[in-house]
């Protein structure tokens, strides 16, 4: 056994983050929506198509910005998937919403149309989407849906940046989208997100929810001559510091994207014989969608076998993980009427998948460890 672990994740660093941190720090200004701030919305604004995008502290803090701006009230109904992060489900319940869970396509992992158009009722007043492993979902049916029902498309894409759907980026599909730029994802600050705002008509509310409910912002551009409470809202800027990592990661990203596509497509490569020999699945991408690579996942057979894959994988110094507990099946979910056996799919997936490491950084060699380990399971137990 070799003595060096490989890690599920490891925070890569492209080189500029500690000279943008020092020019931050000696421009004597470290609070929110900084120079560099503002180039980080820049540059995330051409890259989404977003009317507008404003850098929060994190995913969750978009999230829950987005659903105030969508008028989410005690007794709305939000539909979402269960297979997600419980920020997802959180940001609607805070505003007195009950999350009502549908079922994921067993291929792309995203939300099901007709899973989600059996939830839709007069109460529905938004349909969240999450694009798992930065693969889209249905959005053509999904857009439809949300149509039909008059309710807000909120795109939580933080697993999503760089994705595509039929030509169009993911997080420009909905009214509004978030990010997350968490140390696991593929451009990070450590913690961070960013709210897009995709219907111009919400941009002016955006800010002032995001300004702890003042109108900040038009201060700052000179169209009040003082700022006061306006709105509800809290404090959602991250500081400058932040926002100096994250640029070095957004000036670097052509380069992360190419080195995370190139391990995902050698994993894929590597281990598409063993998949079929074994009965595992292998992640799907359809043509009419590209992926940023942003993490590789195995479905086993069945629960036995993905945790004894973890187990293997981890006697063989190389960190695997599951992913998400169904949230319908969690102490919360089912005290909004979640039970065992509602939705098959995400229940049957949960129980099977699991993740290999894949970031930035990850050597051939290491690559070579995990690929071989894997092509070396028994897979009888």
């Amino acid at each position: 056994m070799t003595s060096t672990r490989i890690p599920f994740n490891r925070v890569g660093i492209t080189g500029g983050e500690l000279d943008l941190l020092a020019q931050a720090v000696a421009s004597g200004y470290l609070a929110g929506d900084g120079t560099m701030a503002r180039e980080c919305e820049r540059l995330l604004q051409a890259v989404t198509g977003s009317a507008r995008v404003l850098l929060t502290p994190s995913c969750t803090s978009a999230l829950e910005i987005a659903a105030t701006l969508a008028g989410i009230k005690p007794g709305d109904e939000v539909v979402l998937p269960s297979f997600t992060f419980v920020s997802t489900a959180n940001a609607f319940v805070l505003r007195g919403a009950r999350p009502v869970f549908a079922d994921v396509l067993p291929a792309t992992l995203g939300l099901d149309p007709a899973s989600v158009e059996a939830c839709v009722t007069p109460r529905t007043r938004a349909v969240a989407v999450v694009h798992y492993a930065g693969v889209a979902c249905e959005m053509d049916e999904l857009v439809e849906i949300c149509g039909g029902a008059e309710a807000h498309l909120i795109e939580d894409n933080a697993h999503g940046l760089f994705g595509t759907y039929r030509g169009r980026p993911l997080g420009s599909l909905g009214a509004l989208a978030t990010l997350s730029f968490h140390e696991t994802k593929n451009i990070s600050c450590g913690e961070g997100g960013a709210l897009l705002v995709n219907d111009a008509a919400l941009i002016e509310r955006a800010e002032i929810i995001r300004e702890k409910g003042t109108d900040r912002s038009k201060f700052f551009r000179g169209l009040v001559d003082k700022y006061t409470w306006v709105d509800i809202g809290s404090s959602h800027l991250p500081s400058e510091l932040q926002a100096a990592f994250l640029l070095a990661q957004l000036r670097a990203s052509t380069e992360i994207q190419a080195d995370r596509m190139r391990i995902w497509n050698r994993y894929r490569s590597a281990l598409a014989g063993w998949a079929r020999r074994v009965g595992a699945v292998l992640p799907t991408v359809p043509a009419d969608r590209q992926h940023p690579a942003h993490l590789f996942y195995v479905l086993m057979p069945d629960v036995d076998a993905r945790d004894r894959m973890i187990r293997w994988l981890g006697e063989h110094d190389i960190q695997s993980v599951f992913h998400y507990v169904p949230l319908h099946l969690s102490p919360m979910g089912q005290s909004f009427g979640g039970r065992p056996g509602m939705l098959p799919v995400t229940e049957s997936i949960s129980e099977r998948l699991l993740r290999l490491p894949l970031f930035r950084g990850l050597t051939d060699s290491e690559q070579d460890r995990v690929i071989d380990s894997v092509l070396a399971f028994p897979s009888a137990a």
